[in-house]
């Protein structure tokens, strides 16, 4: 599970902090930033060796995202770039300009669909520009299908790019429709909803059957690293992703790159972790993914960590289906002190929770976290990334072994250091004294509210022992993200965090409550075109948990006219956490029990739908502050300093790339598919 920036709070000028330059460019709705590695010199060679091959396995998984993501994203793209490599021969025209921004949203979006939202991403060039600057490309540029003409290329390409209707979503969420067959993700092939419920259900049931033969281990996360096809014949087989099999060509670098890490860890159990990994990528076997995620649980001592392989299944409709991601890190110091704080209480706050006792913890095991600087960003993680993470993602695991807490700090670095005096606050927060308390606790609290989430959220609680824990279906990721955000909502109101010395005073977290509120009820519908609703599954989770809330805190919430402008007024911060606890209750007992039913309800009766009019007053007085709703990041460059023998004597690390220069020298030196 993962966290992201949603502090739109935090939106950003063009500025240089510390002679570092956080913000590269915008284009579209997005705004692209710099990380900095902080503390990478003291790292030693060795270590930093160790990063720089990890950093290169992370990378060489970029064209297994594009072609998850959509069928056809990789031949776009490749079409799209060979056409922006000779753009020279294109005259200048507001259709060229179009034409940049959406090779770059393309890029962004690891594919035609939207990042976040997953709507697919409507040229505002028209297909008789694309054709004509194809016909001023080499044709052995272009990604031809075997005697292929152009006229032929374009005949198949043009309506999934141009077509609003072709392929519209790549992640389909609509109540009572088919999500596999409405859903452009490419994991699924001739299938319908009902025969891949079907096919995994009948997998998990022979799996029990073993289980209770053996009495040993849990069940695997079926589905988690293949393509469900249906055949001619009519049989249903997976394409697993593995070295010698579906996206075997990139998964043959990936492994090569680790292999060459695993010359420099820290320890003998990392180097055991990388070559249960390279098993895992050889052979496709899920129970060897599993033995690996035990052993990286328990891999602590290092400074460096890293996360690669298909991992979270947001972009699944069923979440069944992992995304390749990849996150190499290394551990801040400092910032970890706060985070092994919180860990190091995991048992108190579990037996403190307002859940009930059933669904409680008896034994905290393996909660373990960290603060960290991210290194390198790859596949589902970049550009965009998330803040902070928690894993591994199968509940037997996380029962019988614990898990594995990160927050990214210079990524929240960079979007806190580079974000100031844009009229953010001045637009969308009710008062004076509200936006001095948010200036004066918001980001600690923000950080602290990821640290619950992350570190003990969704390691909290407990299945029931009959529980399926896929019984919520498409609905089980918003349920999960509601349950961790409501865990750190409930406890960052807790005096024991005063005691603990992580908050200086007890109104601290009313910055918190005010700004998630805030998000929930209002800002974050400046991420959502007009006439849509709410699909992805962290969007959905907040504004479940903020109407719900705001329906049943008899007042204590509230949306209010000042000065002609809706805003969020809190009367009550008592009675809110009250609710809160409340909510996290219900939500708990949603996920123990599998309570498919409820779970449907929640999110459909206050997660999905837009008060139109609402949403259309959000959107102007955002466009007038005119910011990007949306951040990502371009990587830092490593780059190894040989010495006379031929040995790597340093890494040096290049912040000067640009978005665009990164991107196709990464289609360029990356590319495997």
């Amino acid at each position: 599970m993962k966290s992201e920036e949603t502090l739109q709070t935090r939106e950003l000028i063009q500025m240089e902090k510390d002679g570092f330059k956080y913000m590269d460019e915008r284009f579209a709705d997005i705004q692209v930033l710099r990380y900095r590695l902080n503390g990478f010199e003291e790292l030693s060679l060795r270590q930093k060796i160790y990063i720089y091959y990890l950093s290169e396995a992370t990378l060489y998984g970029r064209d297994i995202v594009f072609d998850q993501f959509g069928k056809y994203n990789l031949r776009i793209r490749k079409m799209l770039e060979a056409i922006f490599v000779t753009q020279h021969l294109i005259e200048e025209s507001d259709e060229k300009k179009a034409f940049e921004t959406y090779l770059k949203q393309v890029w962004f979006s690891n594919g035609i669909y939207h990042h976040y939202g997953y709507e697919k991403i409507i040229p505002t060039f028209t297909p008789e520009f694309l054709r004509n600057a194809l016909e001023k490309v080499d044709e052995k540029s272009l990604p031809l299908r075997e005697g292929q003409t152009l006229q032929e290329f374009c005949e198949e390409l043009f309506p999934v790019i141009f077509n609003p209707t072709i392929l519209p979503k790549r992640v389909n969420q609509a109540d009572g429709e088919d999500l596999v067959l409405t859903s452009a993700c490419n994991y699924y092939e001739n299938v319908n909803q009902q025969e891949v419920e079907q096919y995994y259900a009948r997998k998990a049931e022979r799996e029990y059957a073993r289980r209770q033969a053996r009495e040993k281990g849990g069940t695997p996360s079926w589905g988690l690293n293949s393509k469900l096809v249906k055949e001619d014949n009519g049989i249903l087989k997976e394409h697993v992703w593995k070295e010698n099999g579906m996206y075997g060509a990139a998964i043959k670098k990936i492994i090569s790159c680790l292999d060459k890490a695993g010359e420099y860890t820290e320890n003998d159990r990392q180097r055991h972790l990388i070559q249960l990994l390279i098993e895992y990528y050889q052979t496709g076997d899920l129970r060897q993914f599993d033995k690996y995620s035990i052993e990286w649980v328990h891999e602590n001592e290092g400074e460096i960590d890293f996360i690669n392989g298909f991992i979270e299944v947001y972009g699944d409709p069923l979440g069944l289906k992992a995304s390749w991601e990849g996150i190499v890190e290394y551990r801040d110091t400092i910032a970890t002190k706060r985070t092994q704080t919180i860990s190091q209480n995991a048992q108190w706050f579990e037996d403190h929770s307002p859940i009930d006792e059933q669904f409680k913890k008896k034994e905290v095991r393996g909660i373990t976290a960290r603060a960290v600087c991210a290194a390198m960003l790859g596949g589902d993680e970049y550009p965009s990334t998330a803040i902070g993470i928690n894993l591994p993602n199968a509940e037997w695991i996380r029962a019988q072994y614990g898990s594995k807490s990160v927050t990214i700090t210079n990524i929240t670095e960079a979007y806190s250091k580079a974000a100031h005096g844009n009229g953010f606050y001045e637009e969308f927060v009710a008062d004076d004294q509200m936006r001095a308390l948010i200036a004066r606790y918001g980001d600690l609290c923000d950080a602290l509210h990821t640290d619950l989430h992350e570190c003990l959220g969704h390691g909290s609680g407990q299945l029931l022992a009959n529980t399926d824990p896929d019984a919520l279906k498409n609905y089980g990721s918003t349920i999960e993200e509601a349950r961790a955000d409501l865990f750190g909502l409930y406890y960052i109101a807790d005096p024991k965090l005063v005691e603990l010395g992580l908050l200086p005073c007890a109104e601290a977290h009313h910055a918190q409550y005010y700004t998630y509120m805030m998000n929930g009820l209002l800002t974050q519908l400046t991420r959502i075109q007009p006439g849509k609703q709410l699909e992805e599954a962290h969007m959905r989770n907040r504004a479940l948990i903020a109407h719900w809330v705001k329906e049943h805190a008899n007042g204590a919430v509230a949306l209010e006219k000042v000065s002609g402008k809706t805003v969020v007024c809190i009367s009550d911060y008592q009675e809110l956490r009250k609710i809160i606890a409340q909510l996290l209750r219900e939500i708990q007992r949603i996920k123990s029990e599998g309570d498919y039913a409820t779970a449907r309800y929640l999110v459909e009766t206050y997660g999905v739908r837009i008060d139109g009019e609402l949403h259309k007053e959000v959107l102007l007085r955002y466009e007038k502050l005119h910011l990007a709703p949306y951040k990502g990041f371009i990587n830092p460059v490593l780059i190894p300093i040989y010495n006379e023998e031929g040995g790597i004597s340093d890494i040096k690390v290049d912040y000067s790339e640009s978005y665009t220069s990164q991107m196709l020298r990464y289609s360029k030196d990356y590319a495997t598919l």
